[in-house]
């Protein structure tokens, strides 16, 4: 990309949306995101691309947005992967250490890591990543938190959690950026690019879910102790509960999806019973009335079902009694009024709704904190903490106080954005709080619904961020054998 060394570009291409993401590191360690681009994506169903043709010219659409924001010309992308056919495995190995290392090097455990290419897999998989659970030297597992490399020994082995995904699936992606003009600089599962954008370093280490509730895949990733333990693909997810809506209220695809994003409950108790929305008919002046507890019920019976798949995949993992932070919904599916508190009543682990906002800087576009675009922020940090090791990684404080590293350069202003999607909330929204009914105007200026109720759920409205301690030792010391109270005015949010 042109003069901007430091510059990198993530493409999350979902089965509703594609959506480019131009970033630079900010001062502070945070990130500047320079310019975005979204396209509705065409070609991708339930995360795989299916049209090969569609989805790059839904691709360069995004990306020629993205590039005119930013002001330079993208040719290099790091791409997100979701779908189905992603798979995860369990594998160990071990090496000897060459008699002239005076202890584990670095070229060591890449050696080990590269070794784990060569398991037999299932025709037609292809590995995506490899992570290491545990190094062991001698026969002595070594702490979670000490890094192999300087510890003397002769034989180092490891555990790993190795993520597999469909080789014909993973070529589609490559093919079509590349009709599109671009090139892959690395292919990364989206709940792993997700959790950069919404995890801090110690939810990671306490234990966390984080669930991508998207289009057409639900994605998971179980932390703990600061490494990743678990990963999931559901083929289930906002998608699912559009065509429910589709096929119980008799209405178009379009007022099925803007029913659900406007007026949608996943609480037919939080709706006033007498509540309804009026749409137009296919010939005008007929027109449908649907009931507002009658939508709600449709809507939860779905997303019940989702979370039930969800809590059995965290059950699976074993981890489901180490989550001292709960659960994490993400992806545009967490925006739906009263699911925060459905998750809980499901799982029955505390839940928050994630957004990307802690690591943006000031500069950046403030729509960017919507949950939908998770997946696209989190690739951008992903792909700039493995830039090389001169480039300061991002870290997961909350503070804009830059460390000891030289400061990088500060980034171009960016050119003003385009409209924002109609779908898309001006002000981003962390559901923390217990839903209150409030009054909504009859004037409705969507021709696609003519009347809206005089009441309707929405959610809490406040705005809160997570300020964590800087001494992670600290917090576990302090609350991880003791209950956390956590009320609604409490700005510590943990």
């Amino acid at each position: 990309m042109e003069h901007q060394s430091n510059t990198v570009v993530g493409l999350d291409i979902g089965t509703t949306k594609i959506a480019c993401f131009v970033g630079q590191r900010a001062p502070g360690g945070k990130i500047n995101i320079l310019g975005y681009g979204r396209a509705a994506s065409k070609g991708v169903e339930r995360g795989v691309v299916r049209n090969i043709k569609f989805t790059a010219e839904s691709i360069s659409k995004a990306v020629s947005q993205a590039s005119d924001m930013a002001g330079i010309d993208i040719k290099e992308v790091y791409v997100g992967i979701a779908g189905q056919h992603i798979k995860s495995i369990s594998s160990t190995g071990a090496i000897m250490i060459p008699s002239d290392h005076k202890y584990i090097e670095q070229e060591d455990v890449d050696r080990l890591t590269e070794e784990q290419r060569n398991i037999l897999l299932n025709p037609g998989e292809e590995i995506i990543h490899i992570l290491a659970q545990r190094y062991i030297v001698d026969g002595d597992p070594l702490p979670t938190e000490l890094d192999p490399v300087g510890v003397g020994g002769h034989q180092l082995a490891a555990d790993f959690h190795i993520v597999t995904g469909n080789a014909t699936n993973i070529r589609n992606i490559y093919e079509s950026v590349g009709i599109a003009g671009l090139q892959v600089l690395g292919v990364v599962l989206e709940p792993i690019a997700s959790s950069q954008a919404v995890l801090s370093e110690i939810d990671r280490l306490a234990g966390v879910a984080l669930v991508d509730i998207g289009g057409g895949t639900t994605d998971i990733a179980i932390f703990h102790e600061g490494i990743i333990r678990h990963t999931s693909v559901l083929p289930l997810a906002g998608n699912a509960i559009t065509s429910d809506i589709y096929e119980n209220c008799n209405v178009l695809k379009e007022q099925a999806e803007k029913l659900k994003v406007k007026f949608g409950s996943c609480l037919p108790e939080a709706v006033n019973p007498n509540d309804i929305v009026t749409i137009p008919g296919i010939h005008k002046p007929s027109h449908l009335e649907i009931s507002m507890p009658l939508l709600a019920q449709i809507i939860q019976a779905r997303t019940k079902d989702i979370l039930d798949q969800v809590k059995f995949e965290i059950v699976q993992s074993g981890y489901d009694h180490r989550l001292v932070a709960g659960i994490v919904l993400t992806g545009g599916g967490a925006k739906l009024q009263n699911i925060r508190e459905l998750a809980e009543y499901v799982t029955a682990t505390e839940t928050h709704i994630g957004t990307p906002d802690t690591h943006l800087a000031n500069t950046s576009d403030p729509n960017l904190s919507h949950p939908m675009y998770a997946t696209g922020i989190g690739l951008v940090i992903y792909a700039l903490n493995h830039m090389p090791a001169s480039s300061e990684p991002i870290p997961d404080t909350e503070t804009d106080t830059p460390t000891s590293q030289p400061e990088p350069p500060q980034p171009q202003t960016p050119q003003a954005p385009p409209d924002t999607p109609q779908d898309t909330p001006a002000t981003p929204q962390h559901s923390q709080g217990t839903p209150q009914q409030q009054q909504t105007s009859t004037q409705n200026p969507d021709p696609d619904i003519i009347e809206i109720p005089t009441k309707k759920t929405t959610p809490d409205g406040g705005t809160k961020t997570r300020n964590w301690m800087n001494d992670v030792q600290k917090w576990l010391e302090r609350n991880i054998f003791t209950p956390i109270d956590r009320t609604e005015d409490d700005d510590d949010d943990l």
